[in-house]
């Protein structure tokens, strides 16, 4: 192994051979028990991933170690940074058969939320970055976001569908609050009348509701809100700046009191670690106003797999093999399977068996059977610039 450089004082960066995709789980797939490093704990401290893995695309990985010199006088926590990404355009386009829509936007890239399971994370290695801490510390703002909107939406042949935004980043992230990205994309939307659905886990949706609730009563708007658990404790472990439980059910609450139709995502659902709150969690949400509910099992794809597992030895040691038995259960003896039709809900027993507890407890509870469709007859494209105005 050759140095690199130090980073900070006590600290100093090493390169070692390229990475070794099973240097975590092992030849057969089983967890190898790695100490975990006390100096790096406090440096990570309020983050989700144990590791700065290196992305599938670098040809070397670099860790950090500890040279011995005075460490503990110069722990530093990681800090977010923030950049500023030029996008060219804002709407993305997908057609896949597992998603409702075939149109979103993601107004950031990285999440600060830190959520250990984020299938989100992989993408971080197209920008030559760690899909681990660098995912949460690490992010960039997508620079005039809401022009770029206003372009696409005033083309002539755009055609209207709803646009669905946090299918992959939270988009009310805890920069959002002072970037307010988000917030002017929306207004975007509200003024031609464009249908949203919206994915989150932030109680900072509340701010937007002035927008929301008008949308909402044209059948222009509908939010729901992701709740992995109602244990404090697991939730700080999980995804540890993410709103708290309990803010989530409040935030379910206020919506509905608006008249914003609200449903939650019992999202994602991990064997053995969650897996028991499922009915908990429809019945507490139900009672606060969400009266529609979807859920998605675990997903691992890519670097998330190595993520996933180095925090399961870190925080669940005694059942990790007990977790990734399970997941390769619904998954085909593998521990993801990206294939159309299964990745959602896996396939299986086990995943055959959660399926029909969700939605046993879904027709119990009183959640309904349909969706709510959102409206298209109501576009109203923005002005292009330069473009002649009507004389009547």
């Amino acid at each position: 192994m050759g140095r690199i450089a130090a980073e900070s004082a006590g600290f100093e960066q090493v390169r070692v051979k390229p990475r070794d995709p099973r240097a975590l789980l092992g030849a057969h797939g089983d967890v190898r028990v790695i100490e975990p490093d006390a100096l790096a704990k406090e440096r990570r401290r309020g983050r989700g991933a144990t590791s700065n893995r290196s992305g599938r695309f670098e040809s070397e990985t670099r860790v950090e170690t500890d040279t011995g010199w005075d460490t503990l006088d110069a722990i530093e926590a990681l800090r977010t940074e923030v950049h500023v990404e030029r996008a060219r355009n804002i709407i993305t386009r997908n057609n896949s058969p597992d998603v409702p829509f075939d149109r979103s936007i993601n107004p950031y890239r990285g999440c600060e939320h830190g959520c250990v399971y984020c299938f989100a994370r992989p993408t971080h290695a197209y920008m030559g970055l760690s899909p681990g801490l660098d995912f949460e510390t690490k992010l960039f703002v997508k620079d005039g976001a809401a022009a770029l909107l206003q372009r696409e939406l005033a083309a002539p042949k755009y055609q209207c569908k709803p646009i669905a935004i946090g299918a992959n980043t939270d988009p009310y992230q805890p920069i959002e609050r002072g970037r307010r990205t988000m917030r002017a994309l929306l207004e975007v939307l509200s003024a031609a009348n464009h249908p949203v659905c919206i994915v989150t886990k932030s109680a900072l949706v509340q701010r937007d509701i002035d927008l929301l609730a008008p949308m909402a009563a044209k059948g222009l708007a509908k939010v729901a809100i992701s709740v992995t658990t109602l244990d404090p404790a697991l939730a700080r472990k999980m995804e540890p700046r993410a709103a708290a439980p309990e803010r989530r059910l409040e935030t379910i609450e206020r919506l509905a009191e608006a008249g914003v139709p609200t449903g939650v995502m019992v999202a994602p659902i991990i064997p053995a670690i969650n897996e028991a709150e499922i009915e908990t969690i429809l019945t507490r949400a139900h009672a606060r106003g969400a009266r529609e509910a979807g859920y998605i099992m675990l997903r691992l794809p890519l670097e998330v797999r190595d993520l996933f597992s180095e925090w399961l030895v870190e925080h669940y040691p005694a059942k990790a093999r007990h977790v990734l038995s399970l997941v390769r259960d619904v998954r085909e003896g593998r521990l993801y399977d990206a294939a159309f039709g299964k990745r959602m809900s896996g396939t299986g027993p086990y995943a055959w068996m959660i399926g029909r507890r969700f939605e046993i407890a879904v027709e119990k509870i009183g959640f309904s059977r349909s969706r709510a469709r959102l409206r298209t007859d109501l576009f109203a494209p923005p002005a292009r610039a330069g473009r002649q105005l009507c004389l009547f």
